[in-house]
């Protein structure tokens, strides 16, 4: 039988067997499933970092804005327990009057509450940092050391300042956002004394 030209097979060019293909399929699938699972990996690690930089960030801008609160503390008094704190904050909008401004934990969030200077305001909240299950305020009291409330219970020490602040926030676990505790530690300005009038005692001469 004479073979039709252009079929015949040359050796070394036979193709390949239905065994060979069914080995070389499942090969192809394992890289397959390892490459996948490998991505899958890399994404779930990027997007638990991802979750801690921003969870780093909100502490940062919470932090910071209670920091420059107690820093530009006002003239008056500061009134204060292991859940919460109430001051007045130098306001330059307010010709230098100081504004009401306390902190409290609501809603499992670190709350801060402008109250209003001019009358006819509405007091503005402002939720600060989400996450929070417990936070605890100490003051500073000198020699005396920490104590949990403020001012002290003398009578003429009601409006003193603490010589600083202590606030640690007690974090919740979530999607990104591990468990933990915060702590800062911010030192008062030194309360300006203002001369008294002329003929009390203790005034000095002009």
């Amino acid at each position: 039988m004479t073979p039709v030209r252009g079929l015949e097979v040359r050796a070394g060019e036979q193709g390949f067997t239905l065994i060979e293909l069914i080995v070389s399929l499942a090969l192809f699938g394992l890289i397959a499933v390892a490459g996948l699972a490998l991505v899958e990996n890399v994404l779930g690690v990027q997007a638990q970092t991802d979750g801690r930089l921003e969870r780093l960030g909100d502490l940062q801008r919470a932090m910071f804005v209670v920091t420059s609160d107690l820093e530009q503390v006002s003239e008056g008094g500061i009134a204060g327990s292991a859940g919460g704190v109430a001051f007045r904050r130098h306001a330059q909008a307010n010709g230098g009057y100081g504004a009401p401004v306390s902190y409290t934990l609501a809603a499992g969030a670190l709350t801060r509450t402008l109250m209003p200077v001019v009358p006819g305001e509405a007091i503005r909240s402002q939720r600060l940092l989400g996450g929070v299950s417990a936070v605890r305020w100490r003051y500073r009291d000198g020699a005396a050391g920490w104590r949990d409330s403020w001012p002290p219970a003398e009578p003429d020490r009601q409006t003193d300042w603490p010589d600083a602040i202590d606030v640690t926030l007690t974090l919740t676990p979530g999607k990104g956002r591990p468990a933990g505790t915060v702590r800062r530690i911010v030192a008062l300005p030194v309360p300006i004394v203002k001369p008294k009038p002329a003929g009390v005692p203790g005034s000095v001469p002009a």
